[in-house]
């Protein structure tokens, strides 16, 4: 069988876009070629619908073993007992602890949308508001911090079975501790979904959420740079939370409750080479360098953070504590669709959204998102920060000039010439 050309050449095209590119999308970042091998390989082929060793297939004895290794290495990466890594992605993972933790109509508290939170948390678009009765709690609009006065607020009034926290969108560090004080306050469950920095938890680098909260759930890109996937965690035993009702030995009964919401409840047959490529990213993580990696990323936020501000944007919260951040457009006078635009005609990508309490809709917004993992990850030093921040800014304040986003486009192609896509 000859080889397809028409895709193998729109594969082609886009490995070229990845490389000649900034990649500041805060939600995505660039594997290592033996998690592409993974991904790529013959496990495809095999169907193991179950659990390593209690599959309803015959032939996964290979695949067992594979998928028992991502198991091990996320528990060590995290220091969690228990761990699922069959979700094909993070809003499967929360699909999953919401299966099994509540019923139709039951109430969840979430971070709102338009201030940061995932769609999973609630939006009345998604299956989490759809199912379920959604409350929401924001960010304070003088600091752009969570409102934990608000969570609890809304909490001790409503009193919902599940308390959310974790964002898309929100640049600072959270407060677990006082989380999880106001879910024991109402008898809430509470999940943690560190989809975001989840490579900056592990490494210690921000809090760790494991300790504080019933289950946590993550994807296996952005930060811990693995393939597209998702996970779902715990730590400790607790106590019967409300709505559940568990007998002695929480933690392996809320483990099984949870096996079972991914398989059969949520998903068919687990994907075996993503799993594979899964047991990679997490062996590749557990390695001291990507610590260090985790510093740079940070590190990059930061600076390319103060270098907006230096320029006169705002930056949602003043700064960030980890790899991303949310910019105010609305003092450069220009929609986060038109600066998405033109940054794509530089070859710089990065996506609109939408900023607390904004007055434009989710499909123009008044803002941008932007991460610094992906850049990292291709070798991006500190002092190169300030040139890309320029470049930004030289987009955004010229962007009905098509000859100055030319210009632009030609350097960003030359500071990235020779940068290889994965440089750790």
């Amino acid at each position: 069988m000859g080889t397809d050309s028409v895709i193998f050449d729109l594969i082609n095209q886009e490995k070229q876009r990845q490389l000649n590119g900034l990649e500041l999308i805060a939600s995505e970042n660039f594997v290592s070629q033996n998690v592409l091998d993974a991904m790529g390989s013959i496990l495809t082929n095999k169907y193991a619908e179950g659990l390593p060793h209690k599959r309803y297939y015959g032939g996964c004895e290979i695949v067992d073993q594979i998928e028992d290794l991502a198991i091990n290495r996320v528990k060590e990466l995290f220091g969690a007992t228990w761990a699922n890594v069959q979700p094909h992605a993070g809003s499967q993972a929360n699909a999953a602890v919401m299966l099994a933790c509540l019923k139709p109509g039951d109430k969840i508290l979430g971070f709102d949308l338009s201030h940061g939170g995932h769609l999973t948390h609630g939006s009345p678009v998604n299956f989490s508001g759809k199912l379920y009765e959604n409350y929401f709690y924001g960010v304070n609009p003088e600091t752009g911090q969570v409102d934990y006065d608000q969570m609890a607020a809304v909490a001790l009034k409503e009193k919902p079975q599940l308390i959310i926290v974790g964002a898309s969108a929100y640049s600072r560090d959270w407060d677990y501790v006082r989380a999880r004080q106001i879910a024991d306050e109402c008898g809430a469950i509470i999940l943690a979904d560190i989809s975001h920095p989840a490579g900056l938890i592990a490494t210690g680098l921000l809090n760790d959420p494991l300790d504080y909260c019933h289950i946590v759930t993550t994807t296996t890109h952005k930060t811990l740079r693995g393939p597209r996937g998702g996970v779902i965690m715990m730590r400790n035993d607790f106590e019967n939370p409300f709505g559940i009702k568990l007998k002695n030995g929480n933690l392996r009964m809320m483990s099984s409750l949870l096996d079972s919401a991914v398989f059969p409840g949520s998903q068919g047959g687990p994907l075996e080479h993503v799993i594979a490529g899964k047991a990679v990213a997490f062996g590749e993580a557990l390695n001291p360098s990507f610590k260090e990696y985790g510093k740079l990323v940070i590190q990059n936020a930061q600076i390319m953070a103060q270098e907006f501000v230096n320029k006169g944007y705002k930056i949602i919260s003043g700064g960030t504590d980890n790899h991303s951040m949310l910019i105010d457009l609305r003092s450069k006078n220009i929609t986060g669709k038109d600066a998405e635009n033109a940054l794509t005609e530089a070859d710089i990508t990065v996506n609109k959204n939408m900023v607390p309490f904004d007055d434009k809709s989710p499909f123009v917004t008044s803002g941008i998102r932007i991460g610094t993992a992906a850049l990292t990850t291709r070798g991006v030093k500190a002092n190169e920060i300030p040139q890309i921040t320029d470049l930004i800014d030289q987009v955004i304040t010229k962007a009905g000039n098509p000859d100055h986003l030319e210009k632009v486009k030609n350097e960003v192609i030359n500071l990235m010439k020779d940068k290889p896509l994965f440089a750790w």
